[in-house]
């Protein structure tokens, strides 16, 4: 018979000492996990800023070399784990293209996990296409040699699979290119998938979407046109990913941190995958964001059929043929529903005029999801872009009209196959589409920006232009605070952060983790989210005085319909 040994009784006071323990060991492993991230980052930048492809690839087309240079590549994904192209491919399925953002950051997080667009593209076996792009634009680089590259493209893919249209998946910004694209290559490609893709930029809800009235806010282009003359003719991305951070701080800067301490046996190697692609920052032509920026945040011109791409070609978003699909969610500030469905009423009059013009645009909504979990959540990609991949022959079968996508899903199991869920099309009016706008503030934001563009053109850019070189532009680069707050943590920068490296080793051998119901852990989780709702709550409170500010600058306009 084995008698088991009574339990050793707690001496008073030991939850508090364990948790201090605890506490000490979790700030090394926090900070050494800083520092293993500021090594990623220098690591990656010594490698030139490669795409962070989950997939093995070879590059079919180099658009540096094209007779109108663009910083783009068309790849081929010819691996998947240890399964090569031929195992996964079935030919008779049309290819797909995916094409990341040139939103600040770099390309890869439409495959940089198995679990994600181009995973899910070569699980249905379509042969995928990857379009990345180069950390440095081509001199002088403009829109219409973007979308020049981007033809050739579809012109390669059209060579290869004779007889099936690539279907087009873009991502947040390369969204308008794909939409661009699919007006300027009518019969070239198949359906087209906008995901987290803004083209009315001028929609939005007042409080809610604060980043709409931000140009506005700052005098309209000329400040990106400043920026691009301080960095020799170069866009640090750099900023955007700042603006990104600062329009949640809560979520994207305290609770990423503070979850991360709260939770560092567990969510470090998470952490690391997804910052070794948000800390690679890459840029943009002086050309290209003053271009972006007039005509698609401060002019809105994509909508209204007014965005020159070059001499006599003028996007017109009716000559699009090929089927759209909207993918947007609710829970995305970046690119919320009314960003991402206000230019159909804006295009097409009614549903008739829709149907007459024989377009087919379908759209799915999210009631939750953020911008980014839209391409990187892998519950998305197992379900909504699968789901939307294996429709696409009954979406090209569809007749003229808008139709929301539905999804019937009883399990609840993102994993799950047909019939275990299933998809229908319901028939929507375009007249029903309504969002608020502020159309005339808007202009007159348009208008400013015009007058501020031109006088800074005329009058300053010259002489900015005259002060910098590649030895300003490179130290301004390296002092971005997006860089110094990550960079700095490396030992490279910092001999302290050794230590930390071999006191984390050290705890990392014998650590023994609180159970996740220590009374102390819940106090901290408390605290935690205490600090996130005080953020929010200031969050709140600039995003309202932001909208005053608007709105005493601008005007205060009744609030109408999208598209009238």
């Amino acid at each position: 018979m084995v008698v088991e040994a009574p339990p050793v009784p707690r001496l008073p006071g030991q939850d508090f000492l364990d948790y201090q323990v605890d506490f000490w060991q979790r700030s090394i492993l926090f900070w050494d996990t800083l520092r293993q991230r500021a090594d990623n980052m220098l690591e990656h930048e010594r490698a030139g800023l490669p795409p962070l492809l989950d997939f093995k690839y070879e590059t079919i087309l180099d658009a540096r070399r094209f007779d109108h240079p663009a910083n783009y590549a068309l790849l081929r994904i010819t691996e998947v784990g240890e399964d090569c192209w031929d195992d996964c491919v079935d030919p008779d399925k049309p290819p797909v293209m995916v094409l990341d953002p040139r939103a600040g950051h770099g390309p890869g997080i439409g495959g940089f996990k198995h679990d994600s667009e181009v995973g899910m593209a070569l699980h249905e076996g379509h042969p995928v296409y990857f379009v990345m792009f180069f950390p440095d634009p081509a001199p002088g680089q403009t829109l219409a040699d973007v979308l020049h590259a981007l033809r050739r493209f579809v012109e390669e893919l059209a060579r290869r699979h004779p007889g099936k249209p690539p279907v087009l998946y873009g991502n947040c910004q390369a969204g308008w290119a794909v939409t661009l694209l699919s007006a300027d290559c009518e019969g070239l490609v198949g359906p087209a998938v906008l995901n987290g893709s803004p083209l009315s930029y001028w929609a939005g809800e007042a409080g809610v979407n604060p980043m709409r009235v931000s140009g506005g806010l700052l005098g309209g282009a000329w400040l990106a046109h400043f920026t691009a003359d301080l960095g020799d003719g170069r866009f640090d991305g750099a900023w955007l990913a700042q603006n990104f951070e600062n329009l949640k701080p809560e979520k994207a800067i305290w609770e990423k941190y503070a979850g991360l301490f709260n939770k560092i046996d567990t969510e470090r190697d998470r952490f690391l995958e997804f910052e070794r692609w948000w800390n690679g920052f890459y840029f943009l032509s002086r050309e290209e964001i003053v271009a972006i920026v007039e005509n698609l945040f401060i002019g809105n011109k994509l909508e209204k059929g007014l965005m020159r791409i070059c001499d006599g070609c003028i996007a017109d978003l009716r000559r699009i043929r090929n089927p759209l699909v909207v993918f947007a969610s609710y829970g995305d500030n970046i690119t919320p529903p009314h960003q991402a469905l206000a230019w159909i009423p804006a295009v097409y009059e009614d549903t008739d005029d829709l149907k007459k013009a024989g377009q087919r645009i379908v759209y799915l909504t999210n009631p939750h999801v953020g911008h980014l979990g839209i391409f990187v959540s892998a519950k998305v990609a197992r379900f909504e872009h699968r789901a939307i991949l294996e429709s696409l022959e009954e979406i090209e079968a569809l007749a003229p009209g808008l139709y929301e996508m539905k999804i019937d899903n009883p399990s609840g199991d993102p994993d799950c196959h047909k019939p275990q869920y299933s998809v229908r099309f319901e028939e929507r009016e375009v007249e029903n589409i309504e969002f608020p706008q502020q159309t005339e503030a808007f202009e007159r934001v348009r208008e400013a920006s015009e007058f501020n563009e031109s006088f800074y053109r005329t009058f300053v850019s010259p002489w900015v232009q005259a002060a910098t070189n590649p030895w300003v532009a490179e130290g301004l680069k390296w002092l971005h605070p997006m860089r110094t707050s990550r960079y700095l943590f490396s030992g490279a920068f910092n001999p302290w952060m050794r230590g930390i490296a071999t006191l984390a080793d050290g705890i990392a051998k014998t650590r023994k983790p609180l159970p996740e119901d220590h009374p102390l852990l819940d106090k901290e989780r408390e605290l935690i989210a205490q600090v996130s709702d005080a953020i929010e709550d200031a969050r709140n409170a600039r995003d309202g005085a932001y909208e005053q500010a608007f709105k005493l600058l601008y005007g205060d306009t009744p609030e109408g319909t999208a598209g009238k």
